[in-house]
C-alpha cells in the first residue's frame, strides 16, 4: 500500500500560543505558517488542501479513509479561537465609533529607533492644540498603531493626544494623565483631553480623546478629536464616549498657556456661572463673558442672529439675540432690552425656560422661516417629503430645516447661518440630531424621515 504523499512547506513554526500548538498537533508534519501571516490563523480547508494530493495518490486505500476521517474531525472540532485585532462589536454600538484599538507603548519620536528628547514639553494654548489635531484630521491620518507621521508621533490614539499636545515623544493611555491634572465634566474646555485606560487589559476598551467643545447647553454631546479606524477625525459624540462612558477622565494639558482674554469662554466653570454684572455686557464691552453669553444664545436657538462668531467684543447681534431670548420668555419692555441682566443669565445658565423659535430670529417681519406645508394631528409642522432634502436641493424647507437643528443644539457643522441649499453640514447636523434618539446604521443617514422630522419639531 503506497503511504500518502504531503507537500513540506517550511520549517515548523516555534510559536507557543494555543493556535499554534493546535496546530501542530493535529497536522505534526505540516508547518503551521507556511502560507504567510500568523501561524495560527491557518484555515482547516487550506491544510487539507495540500493534502489533498496525497490522498488521491493513495487511492481509496484503508489510509486514505483514515487520513480523510481524522480530515473531517479537524473541519468538524472545536478550533482555538484567534485573538482578533480589534476588540468584539458591542451591541448597539456603531463600529466605526467604538475604538477597540490596540495601541504602541511608550517610545521616543520616530519609534524605538528615535532618539529621546530631555527637552521640557513647551507651553500651549488651547488654540494651539486645537490645530495641531486639525492637521491631522484634515491629513486623515490613518491609523496605525506600528507606524509613524512624518512628524515623528505614533498614528494611534495616544500618539495623536501626544502630538498635539506637542509632548516630547510618545506616550501611552497608561502614561498620559502625568501631563494633566484632572478635572470635572462642567470645567472642560477645547484642548482638554477624555482618557480611559484599562490597566487590566490596556487593549480592551482604553481609547483618549481630544474634547473640541460642547455641541449644545446640554452638555450631553460634544466635538471629539481622535485617531481611531480607519484615520483621524473629528466627530460629535455622546458624553462621555460612544462606550465604557463612566470610566472616561476629563484631564487638563499641565503646561497650559492660557491666552489673554480667554477667561474659560465656552465652559460652565464658577467663573462663567455666575452673573458677571451688567458692565460686561454693552457697547464697548470685550469679555470673555460676551462670547460665554453668544455661545449659550446660539444653543437655545437664536443663532440666526449672527453672521459670524459669537466672539468677545459686543455687539449689535449679541443684543438682537438676547432680545428673541427674553422675548421667548414673555418678557416685555425694560425686561426685553437686549442687556443681559442677573435672570436671563441664570436662565442661560442653568438651561431654564423656552428656546428661541427660529420665527422669532431677526425681530418681526423679519422671520426666515417659511410657511407651514401643514400641521399633523401631533401638532408638528407636516413632513414635505424626502426629495426636499438630497444633494441639489434648495428650498425653503431646507432653512426651516436648520434653524430648528440650531434651536435645539445640533448646529456645530454650520460655518454659517442655515440656508435653503442642501448641503452636507445639514446632513451632519441631521445625523447627529438621529444619533442622539440612539438609532443607528441606516436609521441615522442624516436624511430626514417623517419621524425625525416629527421629533426634531415636537
Amino acid at each position: 500500500m503506497a503511504a500518502p504523499v504531503f507537500e513540506e512547506l517550511s520549517p515548523e513554526s516555534d510559536c507557543d500560543c494555543p493556535g499554534c500548538t493546535h496546530w501542530r498537533q493535529v497536522l505534526p508534519h505540516s508547518a503551521a505558517g507556511g502560507f504567510g501571516g500568523h501561524p495560527a490563523a491557518r484555515s482547516p480547508a487550506r491544510g487539507l488542501s495540500r493534502a489533498a494530493p496525497g490522498l488521491a495518490r493513495a487511492g481509496g486505500t484503508p489510509m486514505a479513509l483514515a487520513l480523510a476521517a481524522a480530515a473531517g474531525t479537524v473541519l468538524a472540532g472545536s478550533v482555538p479561537a484567534v485573538a482578533a485585532a480589534h476588540a468584539p462589536q458591542r451591541p448597539g454600538v456603531p463600529a466605526a465609533d467604538d475604538p477597540g484599538t490596540p495601541q504602541g507603548a511608550r517610545a521616543p519620536l520616530h519609534g524605538p529607533g528615535g532618539t529621546p528628547t530631555t527637552v521640557k514639553a513647551p507651553l500651549m494654548t488651547r488654540a494651539e492644540i486645537i490645530n495641531r489635531a486639525k492637521k491631522w484630521v484634515d491629513a486623515e491620518v490613518p491609523y496605525n498603531m506600528n507606524a509613524y507621521w512624518s512628524d515623528g508621533y505614533r498614528q494611534d490614539c495616544s500618539g495623536f493626544v501626544s502630538m498635539a499636545w506637542n509632548l516630547g515623544g510618545n506616550e501611552w493611555t497608561g502614561s498620559l494623565d502625568t501631563y494633566g491634572v484632572k478635572i470635572a465634566k462642567a470645567e472642560l474646555q477645547a484642548g482638554d483631553i477624555l482618557l480611559f485606560h484599562n490597566p487590566a487589559n490596556p487593549e480592551k476598551g482604553s481609547h483618549v480623546v481630544i474634547f473640541g467643545g460642547w455641541t449644545d447647553y446640554t452638555q450631553s454631546q460634544y466635538v471629539a478629536y481622535e485617531l481611531t479606524p480607519p484615520h483621524a477625525r473629528r466627530k460629535s459624540t455622546p458624553y462621555a464616549y460612544w462606550s465604557n462612558a463612566d470610566r472616561y477622565v476629563p484631564y487638563r494639558y499641565k503646561e497650559l498657556k492660557v491666552e489673554a482674554g480667554s477667561g474659560g469662554a465656552g465652559a460652565v466653570t464658577p467663573a462663567t456661572a455666575a452673573y458677571p454684572g451688567a458692565d460686561a455686557f454693552g457697547p464697548g464691552a470685550d469679555n470673555a463673558y460676551i462670547t460665554r453669553l453668544g455661545r449659550m444664545l446660539v444653543g437655545r436657538g437664536a443663532g440666526a442672529a449672527y453672521r459670524s462668531g459669537p466672539g468677545p467684543r459686543w455687539s449689535d447681534a449679541d443684543r438682537r439675540a438676547t432680545r428673541e431670548f427674553q422675548q421667548a420668555q414673555g418678557w416685555t419692555g425694560a425686561d426685553a432690552d437686549g442687556l443681559p441682566g442677573p435672570t436671563t443669565w441664570s436662565y442661560l445658565v442653568n438651561g431654564k425656560g423656552r428656546n428661541v423659535r427660529p420665527a422669532n430670529v431677526g425681530g418681526a417681519g423679519t422671520s426666515a422661516r417659511p410657511a407651514a406645508t401643514g400641521v399633523a394631528s401631533h401638532g408638528v409642522p407636516g413632513y414635505p417629503g424626502r426629495a426636499l432634502f438630497r444633494p441639489g436641493a434648495d428650498n425653503s424647507h431646507v432653512t426651516r430645516l436648520g434653524e430648528e437643528l440650531v434651536s435645539k443644539g445640533f448646529g456645530t457643522y454650520y460655518t454659517q447661518g442655515p440656508g435653503p441649499r442642501w448641503g452636507e453640514a445639514d446632513r451632519r447636523n441631521v445625523e447627529a440630531f438621529q444619533r442622539a434618539q440612539g438609532w443607528r446604521g441606516g436609521a441615522a443617514d442624516g436624511y430626514p424621515g417623517p419621524e425625525t422630522w416629527r421629533r426634531l419639531f415636537s
